[in-house]
Parts: C-alpha cells; structure tokens; sequence
C-alpha cells in the first residue's frame, strides 16, 4: 500500500501514441507549443507530447457548459436536489458495504470517516457510474486555449496530464473525464492526480479510472493533506434571521469564532466550541432562507469544490449513506 504514485512503465519503454494524420485544432497554436515545452522540460518525450496535442479537438459544449455551472445558476433547494436524494443515498449504502474493508483501513489510516469519502465519490461520479464522457486532452485544451478567463489554469492542468499520461503509460487519447478534465471515480484534475492520488493495492499504479481501492485512498487522501481533523465536527444549523449582513461575504474560510458570529446574531442551533473558527451561511431552502455554521472540516470539503452548497450536498449525503450502513 505505496502512498507514492509509482509509474508502471518508464518513459524509455512508452510508445508513441497513434494519432490522425491531419492536423488537430492546436496543431499550429504557439499556446499548444508552449505546452510542449513546459512538458518536455519535466522529461515527456517531444514528439509523443506533439502527437497527442496534434489530436486534440476544440470542443463548444465544453466552453458552453463551463459557462453555466450548477453551483451559480442553482438555488440551494434545486442544487440539494440533484445529489441528496433516497436513490443515491441506496447506491452509497452498496458501494459502502461492496468496499466495506477498503473503507475501514482507509479511515483508519487517514482519520477520514467513511461515509464522508463515500458521498464525495456518489456526488461526483454517482459511485464511478458517470465519470464523464468528454476525452480529457480535448477538455484540457479547449479550455487551456479557447477561454481565456481561466486559461493559466487549464494550461496548468494540461501540462499535469501530458506528464501523468506519458509516465504512467496511460492512453491519453482515451482517458475521458467531465467538460473541465476531471477524471476517474473521485474526478480529480490532473494536478490533484499528481500531488494526492495513492496506491492502496501495491500494484504499482494509483488507478482512479477503474480501482476502487485506489480512488477511495487517494480522495482520503486530498482531505487529509487538506487538513482534515478526525473527529471533529463539519457543520451546524444555527439561528441567523437577524444576523449581520456584512457575515455573508461568500468567503469559506473560516474567520470567527462562533462565540463572535453570536455577538453579531450568528448562534448555533447545538452545543458547540465557542472558541472554534466557522463561517457564516445563509442559503434558500424550500421552506426560506437556512442558516448554518460551517467549521473547519466543512472548509475542508470544499477545497474539493469551492461551493458551500457542493460541501452542504456532500455532508447531507454522507449521513444518509451513515444512517444506511448502521442500519444493515
């Protein structure tokens, strides 16, 4: 059980990828030269890294659905709708028990609870059933070279997967993932791959596309190097209706204490550290606006995905698939 990536192949032994003999979107672009470049300075190999970028295809639905994320456009009630329901809360249940050790020597080790690494796998692939059907070379290069509002990013991330691909022997023209380049059951960017990814098997590789062991150890892993505290708590319903308006900043990260957010109108609905650090939030439920405290587990989640509502989905979720399990 290696907690480093191993390549199971070394560059020396990795053969070119086939490719169309026509040229792709990129192939003249001095963006996609720079790419080449910078992969190459890591030890990619010059032409391999020119062959797959030659194959790469502009793709508008991407750029059209990245313009319209869920966590911007929907309210909370129709946001919580989409992950915390009964079916997918069932299918955690049975991945939870298919995994049942996986689960248990990972949370031992990482102090990551269980139904926690679980939710995060159903929210974003529904348990490795949708893992995306964009090709993750066409996503990465799309958004590195046609949307320029993040393209230092996606150039970023585009370098990560032609090194990721080239050192573990993956075929990086058939590797597919989300519109953002996403990948495997925990959907990980491919510089969250490079730095969190894990092998739990000792197999030699931390395969997120089709081991459920690794990708179970590698997105405990991403919260505990994110700081996750075993044991402690994620988040609290608290009272707000007369709160400070200037607490809803949208920031995540915790800056005050509970003790002070109750001085300004922000108390918790249950016992909890006054001393402890949380962030105020205000979101409209179905019934009206929902106040919660979230701590600094909750800030935690959401380095996974910058979204109160995504880390509110993922707790939810994980005590449904919690109440589930213990009542097996």
């Amino acid at each position: 059980m290696n907690l480093r990536f191993v390549p199971i192949v070394t560059a020396l032994l990795l053969s070119p990828v086939a490719t169309p003999s026509v040229a792709g979107d990129y192939d003249a672009s001095p963006a996609a030269a720079s790419v080449i470049e910078a992969a190459v300075a890591r030890g990619v190999d010059r032409d391999w890294a020119e062959s797959v970028l030659k194959a790469a295809q502009k793709q508008q639905s991407i750029l059209d659905a990245i313009s319209r994320p869920a966590e911007k456009t929907k309210a909370w009630h129709d946001y919580r709708k989409i992950f915390v329901t009964p079916e997918r809360a069932a299918a955690g249940v049975a991945f939870a028990k298919t995994h049942r050790e996986t689960l248990r020597d990972v949370a031992n080790r990482t102090g990551v609870p269980e139904e926690i690494i679980v939710a995060i796998i159903g929210v974003e692939t529904y348990y490795g059933r949708i893992a995306g059907s964009y090709r993750v070379i066409d996503a990465l290069s799309t958004l590195a070279f046609d949307y320029p509002k993040r393209s230092p990013f996606f150039t970023g991330e585009l370098e990560h997967f032609l090194v990721l691909a080239y050192e573990s022997g993956k075929d990086p023209l058939a590797l597919k993932g989300s519109y953002a380049g996403a990948m495997g059951y925990g959907q990980f960017m491919p510089s969250s791959y490079n730095h969190y990814a894990v092998d739990h098997d000792g197999d030699g590789i931390a395969d997120i596309w089709a081991n459920p062991s690794d990708a179970i150890y590698s997105v405990a892993n991403y919260f505990q190097e994110h700081g996750w505290r075993a044991g402690q708590p994620v988040v609290v319903t608290a009272v707000g209706e007369s709160a400070d308006p200037v607490l809803f900043d949208g920031k995540l990260k915790p800056k005050r204490t509970v003790g002070e957010l109750a001085t300004l109108g922000f108390a918790p609905q249950q016992p909890i550290d006054i001393d402890a650090k949380a962030t105020a939030m205000q979101l409209e439920g179905e019934a009206g606006m929902e106040y919660w405290l979230g701590l600094h587990n909750f800030y935690v989640i959401t380095r996974y995905n910058h979204s109160a509502m995504y880390a509110l989905s993922v707790w939810q979720l994980s005590q449904l698939i919690a109440e589930g399990v213990a009542g097996v």
